[in-house]
């Protein structure tokens, strides 16, 4: 496919001619997939699924594709377990008042449709009170060990006793 199309002949005239020497030298036999059908030609395909099948198959976050009011009440469900792994109440208070701050900021927002999802703020004293139930056990404090004695220092001029 290096070679320039001649002058004077049409684009799908080269083209044509292009898959037909390819097939005579048998770059297309033993392809893997041939002879079976397309995969998905049986349905629809919106761009939206197209985009979400590719993200998925990069490995890529789809959570990222979701509109920001659904995207809030995913986050709210998560709630809980982001929750689960914080150390201190005050952490807790300040994950839920951050979540309902970002709500409270995208119910002033306009939004793109009417029937656009409407996220609902967190129950900051509920989660406070999961997360007291729910914390894992403080691990025990290590024994504290007694310190050995401080070594005497021997002065280096100190002369040996004879």
């Amino acid at each position: 496919m290096t070679e320039r199309k001649p002058p004077g002949m049409s684009f799908e005239t080269w083209v044509d001619s292009q898959i037909t020497r390819s097939i005579a030298r048998g770059d297309f036999d033993h392809l893997p997939g041939a002879g079976k059908p397309l995969p998905g030609l049986d349905r629809e395909e919106t761009a939206y699924d197209w985009a979400l099948a590719k993200a998925r198959r990069e490995g890529e976050d789809t959570a990222a594709m979701h509109p920001p009011g659904l995207a809030l009440r995913r986050e709210r469900d998560e709630l809980p377990a982001r929750a689960e792994r914080l150390t201190s109440e005050a952490q807790v208070r300040a994950l839920a008042e951050d979540y309902n701050a970002r709500v409270q900021a995208f119910w002033r927002r306009p939004q793109e449709s009417r029937y656009s999802p409407v996220p609902g703020l967190a129950d900051v004293e509920s989660l406070v009170a999961w997360w007291r139930e729910n914390r894992p056990p403080a691990p025990p404090a290590p024994p504290r060990q007694a310190e050995p004695p401080p070594r005497r220092r021997s002065s280096w001029f100190r002369r040996p006793r004879a």
